[in-house]
């Protein structure tokens, strides 16, 4: 597969490169301590991402987003990962199923995302229901006309509190060759609507300035105009976003990984000790060329999910090896280049520590290791029949 970038997409690279340093990186260690976003940045950031045609890049260009496409939104992905979710939250990439919305849900939900006047929280994730998607509590029950909704949802990332939720809940169960399962509906749930709360949520040691929501949903009543697609076909949408999740996962794990290995190598070769560049022993020497080749080899793996989105036929197993080694490559990074700035390294007035702390994330969200370990292994064995 030819992984060479048009003239285009390196131009996309560079001007993501330019938002990144100009836009984003002079607020990274005063937001990062604060623990949040002020409004006055983000709708600063917003603006700037507008101008430069990042916000809603991964739209189509019928509803007025970018119309990229996914090798490009990729790129910019890995540009945006050498910062923090928090700032570049705000240059937002909707959720692409969105564009399931129908009839008047397109001018009340759609395209005030496009526009940037309306943002929306991804609500999935359940305390006792993370990994385990099917584990979900939160459901929905006919009554009449209406769905009556009860249950909650928790670590609902976000830079800032949404407008409103695209809501997954159980809304009765399937009898499937392998049991039962439980049929999940996507509802488009409004902030105000009466048994609706949001809560911030508990700080994360990881990518603090983008925080967490807990959602509570209390006999809230929606009519059917309030479903997301078709009843019962929410988890194919969910699928089918967490999967070009993974992959946007690892494209940021590898822009970290590549400031990372950046600040390393100049580490290395500036300072010294016994008389010469600590770049010279090989202890330091060795570690930077791993470092180079994972994240070459994280890079390829990114590039072909991505191409192969492109080409339609990007397969579940493709993104989870993308997820699973950029995210376990970008750790392995982060530990290297803390060691070898040694104590300085663990210093707030550095990123190094920050970037550290923020590594550890990836191989949690979008998916654990452990689960894109399960995704691919039974990509193997399923079609033997084990």
């Amino acid at each position: 597969m030819d992984y060479q970038l048009t003239d285009e997409q390196r131009m996309i690279v560079q001007s993501a490169r330019a938002f990144v340093e100009q836009e984003l990186r002079p607020y990274e260690a005063e937001t990062d301590q604060a623990g949040e976003v002020s409004a006055e940045l983000g709708a600063q950031i917003k603006k700037k991402a507008q101008e430069m045609g990042f916000y809603a890049a991964n739209l189509p260009e019928s509803v007025g987003g970018g119309g990229l496409d996914y090798v490009s939104l990729a790129l910019i992905e890995r540009e945006f990962g050498t910062s923090t979710y928090g700032l570049h939250g705000f240059a937002h990439r909707p959720s692409e199923i969105l564009m399931a919305c129908e009839g008047d849900q397109i001018d009340r939900f759609l395209m005030p995302c496009v526009t940037g006047e309306k943002k929306e929280f991804f609500a999935l994730t359940e305390p006792g229901a993370g990994s385990d998607i099917m584990s979900m509590k939160t459901k929905a029950v006919r009554d009449g006309d209406d769905w009556i909704i009860n249950g909650s949802k928790h670590f609902i990332s976000s830079p800032v509190e949404a407008d409103f939720a695209i809501l997954f809940a159980s809304t009765g169960v399937d009898e499937t060759p392998r049991g039962e399962r439980k049929r999940v509906t996507a509802f488009l749930v409004e902030k105000g609507m009466e048994g609706f709360s949001i809560e911030r949520g508990p700080r994360c040691a990881a990518q603090r300035a983008y925080q967490t929501f807990q959602l509570s949903f209390d006999n809230v009543r929606v009519s059917d105009s309030f479903i997301l697609g078709e009843e019962g076909k929410g988890f194919d949408l969910a699928d089918k976003w967490l999967s070009m999740g993974r992959v946007w996962v690892a494209a940021g794990a590898c822009g970290r990984a590549s400031r990372l290995l950046d600040l390393a190598t100049q580490w290395a070769a500036e300072r010294h000790q016994f008389g010469q560049p600590i770049g010279k022993f090989q202890g330091t020497s060795f570690k930077l060329a791993d470092m180079a080749t994972e994240l070459k080899a994280a890079d390829l793996l990114v590039m072909n999910a991505a191409r192969k989105a492109d080409l339609g036929i990007m397969e579940a197993n493709d993104a989870a090896m993308a997820k699973l080694y950029a995210a376990e490559m970008v750790g392995r990074v982060a530990d290297n280049t803390l060691q070898i700035y040694g104590g300085m390294g663990l210093m707030e007035d550095l990123p190094i520590e920050r970037l550290w702390r923020d590594a550890r994330l990836d191989r949690i969200w979008d998916g654990t290791s452990e689960i894109q370990r399960h995704i691919i292994s039974r990509s193997m064995l399923r079609p033997l029949g084990a």
